[in-house]
Parts: C-alpha cells; structure tokens; sequence
C-alpha cells in the first residue's frame, strides 16, 4: 500500500490504516479488486479504495443514514454501495488516530466470531 493524498487535517494516511487493521486479532491483508482488503476469520471488514484517501468499513444499514446526516463530512456511501453494510469514510475528516481506530474496531468486531470478539475485549 502506497501512500497518496492525506487528511490534510488530521495528517492520517493509508499507513494509519493499514497498521492498525493489522493490529487487530487474527487480521490479514488481502488484495482484491486491485486494492488492498482486510479480514478476519475470512470475512472483509476493510477497504482502501485506488486514491487512498478514504476507506470503506462495515456498518448496519439501519445506522449508516444517521451516521451519514450527523457527519456527512466524514462518511459518505457511494450509489455503487447503497445496498450494502458499507459505508466510507473520509481519513481527513477524521479527527485523530483514536477515531479512525474506533471506526476501524468497530468494523472488525461485525466481522470476527462472537468468541474472537469477546477475547479481545476482556484484553484489548
């Protein structure tokens, strides 16, 4: 993974993200669609589309359009996605590498085994 243009806001880059996705447990890099993916126990939880500048993470449907009008500068669903569990967000919007770790477990923990969820939590 490259990196290209950043959040000029928050400085965070395709680096931040590919490190702590890699953090997390049983996480592990795959190219697909000529781009980086993460997954874990076989299931994406991350993307890093061609520019690098955003990424696109599980979230439930029910909750993406209240996510979307609370901070339509930080996430956004392309019409390709619409009816999906995707949606992506902007990395210079983000306020610092808290955020985009949050956001990034949060992914994670819709795509791990109940019991690989449970472990890291009583341990991350």
């Amino acid at each position: 993974m490259t990196t290209t243009a950043s959040g000029a806001g928050s400085g965070l880059d395709s680096h931040d993200v590919r490190r702590i996705a890699l953090a997390l447990p049983q996480t592990v890099e795959k190219e697909a669609w000529s781009m980086p993916t993460f997954r874990v126990a076989g299931k994406m939880f991350l993307t890093v589309p061609d520019d690098e500048t955003s990424v696109a993470v599980r979230c439930p449907i029910h909750e993406r359009g209240e996510l979307i009008a609370a901070e339509p500068a930080k996430f956004w669903v392309p019409p390709h996605e619409a009816g999906s569990h995707w949606v992506r967000v902007r990395l210079a919007a983000l306020d610092d590498r808290d955020e985009l770790r949050d956001i990034l477990v949060d992914s994670w923990k819709q795509a791990a085994p109940a019991e690989l969820v449970a472990a890291y939590l009583t341990t991350g």
